[in-house]
């Protein structure tokens, strides 16, 4: 088993009141504690990606704020106090200050978070 705390888990991205920390904790997951300022929206750091979408699931819990979330499909809307579950093909804006924590596998992470951090320059 493995456990971790948002302080102790490294940060991959940082800039502009974005936060991304991630540490695999276990198997071929990875734990991911996030935090966006209202008005981050991710569409150009995805661009490029297949649909310029992220493609990778996630599973999570929203503490804090509200997020939309833009998948193919249209629109969603999550709050903080919600558990969620985003399939590969999404792309998220925070309409609020957010922070969540989310897992995800790890290959399919790291190649996403690969692309945003080259998309970030």
């Amino acid at each position: 088993m493995t456990a971790t705390t948002r302080d102790d888990t490294p940060v991959a991205i940082e800039g502009g009141g974005v936060e991304l920390r991630m540490t695999e904790v276990g198997g071929d997951m990875t734990a991911a504690f996030v935090r966006f300022p209202k008005g981050t929206d991710m569409s150009d750091a995805v661009k490029g990606l297949p649909d310029d979408m992220c493609q990778c699931p996630h599973w999570g819990y929203l503490f804090s704020g509200r997020l939309k979330m833009r998948t193919p499909s249209g629109d969603e809307i999550y709050e903080a106090g919600q558990a969620f579950y985003w399939p590969a093909g999404h792309v998220p804006e925070a309409l609020e200050d957010c922070e969540y924590l989310d897992f995800s596998p790890t290959k399919e992470f790291t190649e996403v978070i690969d692309h945003v951090k080259a998309a970030m320059g």
